[in-house]
């Protein structure tokens, strides 16, 4: 189901400055706090030197504003870089509210960083830091997909094959034939959000959400728009890889109704076959 929005709508969503969620995003770890107080401290003693060595040909008032700023520059940055980050996404001219299913979830590695270290024997090593994350796979009935790789965190394990899956799709074409961009991902089956940065205004987007629910009943029926789920299979019993085949699942019941106590399932990394494991696995994979 894709379903313009209104370019009022799509500014709600998508904030010009940022959010709660935004703001921790970009305040960072201790070391991102570290280097805004650095910076802080160093544009004070630049503008301390400013005043001295143009003594009275700048305005103190002027210096003291900057001064300020500048000082400050460690709380208010996360708000300028957040805000900036908006703007991004908010410079395309349309946007599309679009509900799909999950139709592929694997692991994966990705490197984020290398570090030189010396052993010691005196050798320089170079370390790679990696980190797991998820991949998330959107399809629908029209054939359209969408993917998300985004850090791994426990509360993943809660997504399974064929949960409905909510997200934005922005576009700089009026019927939104070509996608420019999407957002994070709202699975309403577990009420949680996949996605690296939150673009996104939660609860107004969960308005719409449901305003659209009650406008397309038929459309978001599953039985009908549940798309081919996907499955790695391996090709013999002795493969290590596995190629990717499409089934269709003959399971009509409403993923919104589904029993919340079922237990969670787990996903293997994308290196081994990527198929169903057992609910009974253990959880030394997250």
């Amino acid at each position: 189901m894709l379903v313009p929005l209104t370019r009022k709508t799509f500014e709600s969503l998508i904030p010009l400055v940022a959010t709660g969620g935004q703001y921790a995003y970009f305040w960072g770890k201790p070391r991102d706090l570290l280097q805004r107080v650095l910076i802080s401290v160093v544009g004070i003693f630049a503008i301390v030197f400013v005043r001295v060595l143009f003594f009275g040909v700048i305005p103190d008032g002027i210096l003291l504003f900057v001064g300020l700023s500048v000082g400050l520059y460690w709380i208010w940055g996360p708000i300028l870089w957040a805000s900036l980050k908006n703007m991004e996404y908010r410079r395309y001219g349309y946007a599309g509210f679009w509900q799909g299913r999950i139709t592929d979830i694997f692991l994966t590695e990705e490197l984020i960083g290398t570090e030189e270290n010396v052993n010691n024997r005196g050798d320089l090593v170079v370390v790679e830091n990696r980190e797991r994350c998820l991949n998330v796979e959107v399809g629908d009935e029209t054939g359209f997909t969408a993917q998300l790789r985004v850090p791994l965190k426990r509360y993943h394990r809660a997504i399974d094959l064929g949960d409905v899956a909510e997200l934005l799709v922005l576009s700089n074409r009026g019927d939104l034939g070509r996608i420019a961009q999407t957002t994070d991902i709202y699975i309403p089956d577990h009420n949680l959000w996949v996605s690296d940065y939150p673009y996104l205004q939660q609860d107004a987007f969960i308005d719409v959400s449901r305003r659209l629910s009650t406008q397309y009943p038929d459309v978001a029926d599953p039985a009908e728009t549940q798309p081919a789920r996907r499955k790695r299979t391996p090709k013999n019993a002795n493969s290590k890889g596995g190629a990717l085949t499409r089934s269709r699942s003959d399971d009509t019941t409403d993923t919104r109704r589904r029993n919340t106590q079922e237990v969670e399932s787990n996903y293997q990394p994308a290196s081994s076959p990527r198929k169903r494991r057992s609910r009974r696995s253990t959880n030394d994979d997250w």
